[in-house]
């Protein structure tokens, strides 16, 4: 057993870098480092949610339903569910460490709307 310490990793990370923390159940506990990013890709989890929160700096999350996009602005210590089978992504990406938890499979677009794609 031993302790993890993202924000310390985060320091040696080149912005929008990826770690696996640690193996949890099915998947592992991830965190990523960003920074002065507008945008990431878009994603989704067909088979799964995915927590992600924010340890250090700011972002905010898009998440895409049918007929809607939801933008919810996290700071450290909050976090958000992206609900499994929608597309999402992280906008205002402005010194970010994140930890997150996706133990499915993850379908990534480059679309500007990921649903017309």
């Amino acid at each position: 057993m031993r302790n993890h310490d993202p924000i310390a990793l985060a320091a040696n990370l080149d912005p929008f870098d990826f770690r696996e923390l640690a193996t949890f159940n099915d998947g592992a506990f991830c965190m990523y480092f960003g920074d002065e990013l507008e945008s990431s890709d878009w994603e989704l989890h067909p088979d799964t949610d995915e927590l992600l929160m924010v340890l250090k700096g700011s972002v905010t999350v898009e998440i895409l339903t049918d007929t809607d996009r939801h933008r919810i602005p996290l700071t450290a210590g909050q976090f958000a569910i992206v609900p499994k089978g929608h597309w999402h992504r992280h906008l205002d990406i402005d010194n970010v460490v994140e930890m997150f938890y996706t133990p499915g499979e993850t379908v990534e677009s480059t679309a500007d709307d990921p649903h017309t794609a």
